[in-house]
C-alpha cells in the first residue's frame, strides 16, 4: 500500500485537479454513507464513498475541541478490482486539495473569466488553500483577505504576492468579483445587499446544520448551485435553513456537478452563488488523482 503525504505537493496542480473532479462527476453515480459517533464534545466522523470503476474510500476525522490540533484523521483508498487497500492518504493534504479544488471547479464554470478582485474571508489553513487555488486560475487578480482578527489577515497577506488585508468586510465584498468564505461562522457574515452584479459567491465554511456564512438575501440574490445535492440538501444549514423556512425552494438549486450543461453562468451581470458541501466521493476522486500523480512522479512506495 502506498503512502501519500505532503511531499508529493510539487507534483500536484489545481487546474489538473479540477479537470479530474469534472471527469469523475460525469461518471457513475457514487454511493455514499456517513457515520457519526460522539463522546461529549468529541466526535468521530467517518465518510465512505464507492464509485464503480474508480474504487472506494473511507475517510475518518476526529474532532476533539480541547486538543491541539483539534482535527485529525486518516483516509484509505481501496481498489475497485479486488478491494485491496491501495493508498493511505494524509488527511490534511487530502482535505486541503479536495475542498479548495471543489470551489475552484465551480469558479471556473461560474465566475467571470476576467475576474480581477478576489476576496478571501478567513485566514486559516483552508483560506490559504483557497488563495493558492484561485491564484492558479486567476493569476492576474488582486487578492484581499478579511479576517475577524486583523492580525490574522495581515499575516496571511504577507505570505502571498499581490495580496492585501482588507480592513472593512462590507467595502471588500462590494469591490470583489469573487468572494470566497472559509470561516467557522454560525451567523451570517456576508449580506446580499453588498453583492454587486456579476459577483460569484463561494460559500465553503459552513458544514453543519447550525452554521451560516451568508444571509437569506445573499442566498437568493442570484442563481444557486451546489457541488452535490446528496451532500448539501438536508444536511447543511447554508441551504437547508432557508429551504425549511420557505425563503427558497428545491427548484432554487439550479444544478450540481453532475449536470455540467446547466452548471454555467448565463451573462456577465448575474450573481452566482455556490455552496461547497464536500463529500467522500470528491475525496475519492482527489485521492485517485493524487495516486496517479504520485506514481507519475516516481516517489517512494511502501507496503
Amino acid at each position: 500500500m502506498r503512502t501519500i503525504g505532503p511531499e508529493i505537493e510539487p507534483a500536484l496542480d489545481w487546474l489538473s485537479l479540477t479537470d479530474a473532479l469534472a471527469e469523475g462527476s460525469a461518471g457513475p453515480e457514487p454511493e455514499l454513507r456517513d457515520t457519526v459517533l460522539r463522546r461529549g464534545d468529541d466526535t468521530l466522523l467517518s465518510r465512505a464513498a464507492w464509485i464503480d470503476g474508480m474504487g472506494a474510500l473511507v475517510k475518518t476525522a476526529t474532532v476533539f475541541p480541547g486538543a491541539e490540533p483539534a482535527v485529525n484523521g486518516a483516509a484509505i483508498l481501496f481498489s475497485d478490482a479486488d478491494g485491496a487497500p491501495e493508498a493511505l492518504v494524509d488527511f490534511h493534504l487530502l482535505t486541503k486539495w479536495k475542498t479548495a479544488g471543489d470551489s475552484l471547479l465551480a469558479a471556473r464554470r461560474l465566475a467571470r473569466p476576467g475576474s480581477a478582485d478576489i476576496l478571501i474571508v478567513g485566514a486559516g489553513a483552508l483560506a490559504r488553500a483557497l488563495r493558492e487555488a484561485y491564484g492558479a486560475a486567476f493569476p492576474r487578480a488582486a487578492f484581499h483577505v478579511w479576517n475577524r482578527s486583523p492580525a490574522g489577515a495581515e499575516a496571511m497577506a504577507a505570505d502571498y504576492p499581490n495580496t492585501r488585508a482588507a480592513p472593512d468586510l462590507e467595502a471588500a465584498v462590494r469591490a470583489a468579483d469573487i468572494v470566497s468564505t472559509a470561516t467557522m461562522a454560525t451567523r451570517p457574515l456576508i449580506r446580499g445587499a453588498w453583492l454587486r452584479p456579476g459577483t460569484h459567491l463561494d460559500l465553503v465554511g459552513a458544514y453543519r446544520a447550525d452554521m451560516r456564512e451568508a444571509d437569506d438575501d445573499a442566498i437568493r440574490a442570484g442563481r444557486l448551485f451546489v457541488d452535490a445535492r446528496a451532500t448539501v440538501l438536508g444536511h447543511i444549514g447554508e441551504v437547508q435553513d432557508p429551504l425549511e423556512r420557505g425563503v427558497i425552494s428545491g427548484g432554487s438549486v439550479i444544478a450540481d456537478f453532475r449536470d455540467p450543461g446547466a452548471f454555467a453562468r448565463r451573462d456577465d451581470a448575474e450573481i452566482t452563488v455556490f455552496k461547497n458541501g464536500g463529500g467522500a466521493h470528491l475525496d475519492l476522486m482527489t485521492a485517485r488523482w493524487m495516486l496517479a500523480r504520485a506514481a507519475a512522479a516516481g516517489g517512494p512506495a511502501g507496503r
